[in-house]
């Protein structure tokens, strides 16, 4: 293994491009405690949806890299944002698919991932009790669990070429599917997010996609939205309260139509 470009630090990771049996890969060093469980899903889906790890030890993971300069991210800023949901749910889709192998130990239930909103509803009210309600109302009726990624978004999905569009940098989740496409509508920032109508065009693609009901659809966003709302107030980021904020009232719009 050599080392093939500098450093890049990121606040939960350090991460080294290197040349690895003749290919390109990536040595990533986890710095936050809980980064370094990333590696859990990415070994389960064993490089099927998502980049394949060739070696992993401790907080370390060697994996596949790629030198595509497509991302999803300026696709969808450029006219191709509804192009670009229906490669996150194909993706994502291929992560979810039923495995032999089995479940990784030391994943989080879906439904304790969302201790951040239970907390902060009681303080906040507001639309923070409105995206609990829809949560715990999610959780009451709940699909058959699957390993999540619990961080899809548009920079977390990589073009690596034949092999496709796979995803990398998960979290530890198991829980239901559903809410791994809630944050495809909270992404990739905010003046096209809550551009009029694109909630309204984006739901029935991933309700096609994924064959989940629209109504359902926009519990998660809405839910999602609230945790994603309750992490910002936790770190002092009032600008991503307010974003999650915008995106929360648009689809409460749309259930209460």
């Amino acid at each position: 293994m050599q080392p093939d470009g500098e450093i890049i630090v990121t606040p939960s990771s350090h991460l080294q491009p290197v040349r690895y049996r003749n290919q390109s890969a990536m040595l990533k060093v986890a710095q936050d405690p809980e980064e370094k469980f990333g590696r859990l899903p990415m070994l389960y889906w064993n490089g099927h949806g998502a980049a394949k790890v060739y070696e992993s030890d401790g907080d370390a993971v060697l994996m596949e890299r790629t030198d595509s300069q497509r991302n999803l991210f300026h696709m969808a800023m450029t006219g191709s944002d509804e192009d670009v949901t229906r490669i996150i749910c194909r993706t994502v889709a291929e992560l979810h698919a039923p495995r032999s192998t089995p479940v990784p130990q030391d994943l989080v239930p879906l439904d304790k991932w969302f201790a951040s909103l239970e907390a902060a509803a009681p303080a906040q009210g507001g639309f923070f009790v409105r995206a609990l309600e829809a949560a715990k109302g999610l959780f009451a009726d709940p699909e058959p669990p699957v390993v999540l990624h619990g961080d899809v978004h548009h920079a977390n999905i990589l073009d690596f070429g034949d092999r496709g569009w796979l995803a990398i940098d998960p979290k530890r989740v198991l829980g239901d599917r559903g809410y791994d496409y809630a944050n495809l509508f909270c992404n990739p920032e905010l003046p096209l997010v809550t551009a009029p109508g694109r909630l309204q065009r984006h739901l029935p693609i991933v309700a096609e996609e994924t064959g989940l009901h629209p109504r359902r659809i926009l519990n998660w966003v809405l839910a999602y939205a609230g945790l994603s709302a309750a992490w910002f107030l936790e770190d002092g980021d009032d600008f991503g309260v307010e974003s999650d904020l915008a995106m929360a009232q648009i689809a409460i719009a749309e259930l209460d139509r």
